[in-house]
């Protein structure tokens, strides 16, 4: 069935669905690793802590923790009694949140493997996000988001827009993407709450929006029903006048979901390659000057050995009729 989630960590990108398993695919081997089969119905989040952890919850109200070393299911946590919509690991990993459709927002003791607290809620929340610092965390209600203080746990500012959020992704501590039922992303700052840009992305409404940064650039990608992938730069110091589109790729498909998997064992090759570059000529030229002196050597000890086994020879063959014509002399005296 088509997918309702996707994750990745450095070597595995996860899927989930509606056919209820959780696929595995080892990208560093380029197969397909597996299915996880703990779930009863679909798979509506996944999120990885980093390489050691997968958490997932699904439309059973169930959270599981998997042991991404040997996939098993370390514990399954009846979370909510409607379906799980929304998870988010605290960056420790000591804590998580997640939200559901019996309208509470449960926080997590990963060390424990327990409830910490549970708040009302007043309708259902379909994404929960914890802040990169992990100091503070948003909750989405359909068009609206609240967001939330860590140490007081109470709501410090709200944002609305006019149409539904169906993704939302922090670029830094304080600016947050917000992606929705329309072709237009937003950047809203988390203090003032105020838009800070927006700028039309799709030709239709954006289903999913990713976000990285690599060599000091932000780098936002966006994933819309209109089949289109699109990578975009976002310069920080010039957010008011959008980003600026990289590439982009029409899959033709309808998209549901979006993760990013960055290949960074061949970025680091790349790098050193890189480097390696600069100095490789001059390692040829020291390798190609001691091969010709090692040649140079090389042919003057087989010269010489050559003329070591011409001389022993002759030497012998001269002294052994010295030595008889001797022995004639003497025998005729």
């Amino acid at each position: 069935a088509s997918l309702s989630a996707v994750a990745v960590n450095n070597r595995y990108v996860v899927t989930g669905s509606r056919d209820e398993t959780i696929q595995i695919y080892d990208m560093k081997k380029k197969i397909e690793h597996g299915a996880l089969l703990q779930h009863n119905g679909t798979i509506t989040c996944l999120e990885f802590y980093g390489t050691a952890h997968l958490l997932s919850g699904a439309e059973d109200g169930l959270i599981c923790i998997w042991n991404t070393k040997r996939w098993e299911c370390l514990k399954s946590i009846k979370a909510h009694k409607g379906h799980v919509t929304s998870l988010s690991i605290h960056p420790s990993g000591k804590l998580a949140l997640s939200v559901g459709t019996d309208k509470t927002l449960r926080t997590w003791n990963l060390i424990e493997g327990r409830s910490a607290f549970i708040k009302n809620l007043k309708q259902n929340a379909h994404i929960i996000k914890w802040s990169p610092d992990g100091e503070k965390y948003v909750t989405v209600i359909t068009n609206k988001v609240d967001i939330y203080r860590l140490d007081t746990a109470s709501i410090t500012g709200t944002i609305t827009t006019e149409k539904r959020i169906s993704s939302l992704r922090f670029i830094t501590d304080s600016i947050l993407a917000l992606a929705g039922d329309d072709e237009v992303i937003r950047f809203y700052s988390c203090d003032s709450q105020k838009c800070l840009c927006e700028f039309k992305a799709h030709e239709n409404r954006i289903k999913d929006i990713y976000s990285f940064e690599r060599e000091g650039q932000h780098v936002i990608v966006t994933a819309s029903s209109d089949g289109y992938i699109k990578m975009w730069n976002l310069d920080l110091d010039k957010i008011k006048d959008g980003p600026s589109l990289l590439c982009e790729v029409n899959t033709k498909a309808r998209l549901t979901c979006l993760a990013v998997w960055l290949d960074k064992a061949s970025e680091m090759k790349e790098n050193s390659d890189k480097t390696a570059t600069s100095s490789q000529e001059t390692e040829d030229e020291k390798s190609s000057i001691s091969r010709i002196s090692e040649d140079f050597w090389t042919t003057k000890r087989v010269k010489i050995a050559k003329r070591k086994r011409k001389i022993i020879p002759e030497k012998q063959k001269l002294g052994i009729p010295v030595k008889k014509k001797k022995k004639k002399q003497n025998s005729s005296a």
